[in-house]
């Protein structure tokens, strides 16, 4: 069986992670945020999805400068129609927010977990 394209693409992409996205997978990994488990380069159809949370149904994408111009705002939000129509909430963060304000991305993200039980 041929390896699934998607895969080695989503393994190259977590070679050469961003800075931001070293970051912010330090903070994510390990269930350390709200106890959900967030993967990192995941395939989702033709798409490698930055960060992952199944359980939650939310895709975190992390956009560097490039996503400014508009023919790659235009793509995005092609795949964010997507990702939203199988189901996915999806976070949309520039690095520059991940490098100066952690915190607050974090929260923000934090803010779709589900409330505990009472």
């Amino acid at each position: 069986m041929a390896p699934d394209p998607g895969s080695s693409r989503a393994r190259a992409l977590r070679r050469r992670s961003t800075e931001a996205e070293k970051r912010l997978w330090h903070r994510l990994r390990d269930r350390q945020l709200h106890g959900l488990k967030f993967r990192r380069q995941v395939p989702v159809g033709t798409y490698v999805v930055d960060f992952l949370c199944y359980e939650n149904r939310v895709v975190v994408e992390l956009d560097g400068g490039q996503h400014g111009d508009e023919s790659t705002r235009r793509r995005d939000a092609v795949r964010t129609s997507f990702l939203q129509e199988r189901g996915f909430r999806v976070l949309r963060f520039w690095n520059n927010d991940v490098l100066e304000n952690l915190e607050g991305v974090l929260q923000a993200i934090g803010g779709t977990a589900p409330s505990p039980s009472r």
